[in-house]
This record gives C-alpha cells, sequence and structure tokens, in this order.
C-alpha cells in the first residue's frame, strides 16, 4: 500500500510540476505530444561561427523581405491560433514585421526582461551582497544576511557567481576575531531582516514549489540548493545555512548552540555590533545574468527585491511588481496592455504585448540605458548556453546556432522567445515571439521548433 502512494504521489507531482515547465524553461511537459515533432533531432553540432560582430554599415532588411521570410513560419499548425511578433532593426529602431503586437498575451519567463530592465535602470549593477558575522549580546553570533542565496558551504570560489562567497573563509574570520575567546561555548542565530517579504507569491502554485519548478524568495541560501524539476530547494534555507556555518566553525575552532527558529530570524542585530568577519557575494548584475540565463524565478524575485527596497518601495510581490512598472514608465515605456503578478512569469493571468517587450528590449539595444545592454549581452546563447542549450540543433533552425541570444519562456500553452539575432549580411535584429494557444496535440516541443524556425530563417536571410 505504502508503495502504490508513493507511486500515486510521484505521479501526481509529475503532473503537476510539468503543467509549470517555465520554472527552468527545458521540461517540455507531459501535457504536450513530444512525438509530435515529425523532424528526426539530429546529433547536435558545434555552429560555426558564435556571436558575430553585428555592423553599423551592414544592410537593413526592407519589410518586404522579412515578411517574405516570415509569412510561413507565422501560420505554423504547431504555434496555434494566437501569436504574436515583433522584429525591429535593432540599430534604428524601425520595426520591420509586426504581428499582434499589441495583444495583451502570455508572457511565460520573458516578463523576467522587464524586471531586469527595472533593475538595470535602477539599481548599481556593481554592487556586492555582503554577508557578515557580528558580535551579539554576550557570547552570541549574529550571521547577518545581505540577500545572498548562493552561499558555498566551504571556500568561495572567485571565479564563480554561484558559491562566489564561502562560509568557510567566514567561519576562519570569525575564529580569528575571536582569538582565544573563540574556544568558549557561543550561541549562534540569523538576521534576517534585510528586504525580508513573502516568501511565495499568493498567486504561485505550490505544487509547483514542492516539485522543484522554484522555491521560496529568501534572503540567504546555500550554493546547490537552487531547485531543479523533482528535486525541491530546502523550504527553509536559513536552516540550511545557519547548520552549514555551525559546522564551518567547528572546524575553525568555534563551538556554538545554533537558534535555528522563526521568531530569531526577525531580531535585527545590535546596532553598531563588532564584525567578526564577512564574505562578498558576486555583483548583482553577474548574479541578474544568472537568473536569467537559468530562468530561475526565485532568484529574479530576489534581485528585483533588493533593487526595489533600495530604491525605497517595499518588498511585497505586490510593492515590487508596482515598482517594477513605475520604473519602466519612468523610463519611457508605454505599458498599455501589461498585467503583472509577479516579477519572474511564473503566476497565471499575467500579460504582457509582444510590442511592449520589444520596447524594453531596446532600452538596451540602443545603449540608451547601458546597464541593460549588459543584461541583454548575458542572455543564452542559441545551442550553446543556458535554457537554450539544447535547442537550436535541427536542420530547420541551426542558422542561428551560435548567433541568437534570447530569453525563453514556457508554460504549458505557452511558448516564447525574446532577443537578437545578426543576418547573414551582419545587420542586428530584434525579436519578440510569443504564442499563447499552442495545441495539446503538437505541444511544447512543437512550439518551440517552430519558433526556432522563425529565428533562424531571420539569421539566414537578407531579407531584401
Amino acid at each position: 500500500m505504502r508503495r502504490a502512494l508513493i507511486a500515486l504521489t510521484s505521479v501526481a507531482a509529475l503532473v503537476v510540476g510539468y503543467g509549470v515547465a517555465d520554472a527552468n524553461d527545458r521540461v517540455p511537459g507531459v501535457l504536450t505530444i513530444d512525438e509530435a515533432v515529425s523532424e528526426q533531432v539530429p546529433r547536435p553540432v558545434e555552429p560555426a561561427v558564435v556571436l558575430p560582430p553585428a555592423s553599423k554599415s551592414a544592410p537593413a532588411p526592407t519589410d518586404a523581405g522579412i515578411t517574405r521570410a516570415l509569412r510561413d513560419d507565422v501560420r505554423d499548425k504547431q504555434l496555434g491560433p494566437r501569436v504574436g511578433v515583433v522584429v525591429r532593426d535593432a540599430l534604428t529602431g524601425e520595426t520591420l514585421y509586426s504581428l499582434g503586437e499589441d495583444r495583451p498575451q502570455t508572457p511565460a519567463s520573458t516578463a523576467k526582461l522587464l524586471t531586469a530592465a527595472a533593475v538595470a535602470e535602477r539599481a548599481d549593477l556593481s554592487t556586492t551582497m555582503t554577508t557578515t558575522v557580528v558580535r551579539g549580546e554576550g557570547d552570541e553570533l549574529v550571521l547577518v544576511a545581505s540577500g545572498d542565496t548562493m552561499l558555498a558551504k566551504g571556500a568561495g570560489d572567485p571565479t564563480t557567481v554561484e558559491g562566489r562567497a564561502g562560509l568557510a573563509d567566514l567561519a576562519k574570520q570569525v575564529a580569528a576575531s575571536l582569538g582565544t575567546k573563540g574556544g568558549a561555548r557561543h550561541s549562534l542565530r540569523l538576521d534576517a531582516t534585510y528586504a525580508a517579504g513573502e516568501r511565495y507569491a499568493p498567486t504561485w502554485d505550490m505544487a509547483d514549489v514542492a516539485a522543484g519548478y522554484t522555491q521560496g524568495v529568501s534572503m540567504v541560501g546555500l550554493a546547490g540548493d537552487r531547485p531543479e524539476p523533482f528535486k525541491p530547494s530546502p523550504r527553509f534555507p536559513e536552516k540550511a545555512v545557519l547548520k552549514a556555518f555551525a559546522a564551518q566553525l567547528k572546524k575553525a575552532g568555534v563551538t556554538v548552540s545554533v537558534d535555528d527558529s522563526a521568531a530569531s530570524w526577525k531580531q535585527a542585530a545590535p546596532q553598531g555590533a563588532e564584525q567578526l568577519g564577512a564574505v562578498e557575494s558576486a555583483p548583482l548584475g553577474d548574479v541578474l545574468a544568472l537568473a536569467l540565463d537559468h530562468s530561475d524565478n526565485a532568484l529574479t524575485e530576489n534581485v528585483a527585491r533588493q533593487a526595489a527596497v533600495a530604491d525605497g518601495a517595499g518588498s511585497s510581490f505586490a510593492e515590487v511588481t508596482a515598482w517594477v512598472r513605475s520604473t519602466l514608465e519612468g523610463a519611457g515605456i508605454d505599458l498599455t496592455g501589461v498585467r503583472l503578478k509577479d516579477n519572474s512569469g511564473l503566476s497565471s493571468g499575467q500579460v504582457v504585448p509582444a510590442r511592449v517587450t520589444s520596447d524594453v528590449m531596446q532600452l538596451g539595444i540602443t545603449g540608451s540605458a547601458q546597464t541593460m545592454s549588459l543584461v541583454l549581452s548575458e542572455l543564452p546563447i542559441a545551442g550553446l548556453t543556458g535554457t537554450l542549450h539544447e535547442r537550436f540543433q535541427t536542420s530547420a533552425s541551426h542558422a542561428a546556432a551560435g548567433i541568437a541570444r534570447a530569453k525563453t519562456g514556457t508554460l504549458t500553452g505557452t511558448s516564447a522567445l525574446a532577443g537578437t539575432t545578426t543576418t547573414q549580411e551582419g545587420r542586428l535584429l530584434s525579436f519578440v515571439l510569443v504564442a499563447d494557444r499552442v495545441p495539446s496535440t503538437t505541444g511544447t516541443l512543437g512550439a518551440r521548433a517552430a519558433l526556432d524556425k522563425i529565428v533562424a530563417d531571420l539569421t539566414a536571410c537578407g531579407c531584401r
């Protein structure tokens, strides 16, 4: 009976979790029919060219040329009846092709581009998150969280984003600061008052959290604990960090008793307390790039919350979403038709017209927002990195491999792609592609193949 219950629970988690594949943008879903993709996927081939430079003097495609190139592609039945498309000459900003560009559509994870633009507009992307330990009352040690959810359990690695700051390094600093007092028994607790807010958006499905498609938003956590499908993160990363840090303190010769109660996390460290150690995360911009590359919902929400709070906004999901809207409007983006419920695109009921996503990307492409340019330059590369690693591997789509960069978006019934590519003649184009009525008969993989072909055809043509 126990085995039967376990099997039933596993199947239920499979169905519910796959229902929101957007967490990692890499799960096709049991609600799709993968076999409907007729072409056999060939063995991956490394692209001949990786990210060729765009040329300002390269001839621009014409409206008529783009229309001819995409006429059949946008009618692909695998995309369903509702397709939104915007293709622009990135240099001039001129719209070369559009279809349903003002229609509100489900953005899925391409909504992260709106969040990234707001963060890039208002936050200092070079800043780092400093995790510290300060002396509390009596023999108390207080670990002060500052937003770094990718702390290495051991030594930090200065060459990585995840695990840049290490708890072993922090423990050694604390031991050195305590000196001869390190042999005494200390108590250890966490101050998690920085940017404290809701752990889960009210519009998130908790079954997806349990299945490992996202995790709660916190301001501290361990490297390696970010969620993966069917490998959920610790429900309380605060406890995991305290346990790991206590172990490192013990190795460094400092014995502690741990208070990991949620009530203790809400107590701020004493003002002006003596600092005993500190470790620095990777720059905020690198963390944001990682969140986009992996389509990490919770990490995106974490960065957005920190940026909003630093800018004087509140820390709830609603307050951060309102901050994203006001920031984009302040940057001149017309948000007509936009409805946001979170900052990662995970919640159902969100809509963003393709035109808005295109306008947001154009901020970075034109250089009017330099920090957004950096964000766009770190998007996944077709066929090589991030959520595009396993895409653009067919003969129909391979022309864009190593050339296009894009943010993916996938929910049940929705597939989206937004990014840039360079034409055969060297002209940089931006594109936004959204299909939010994907038929269940062909499903996610069919829609992805159709979107990838559109990007490949843009890349392969001069379109004049």
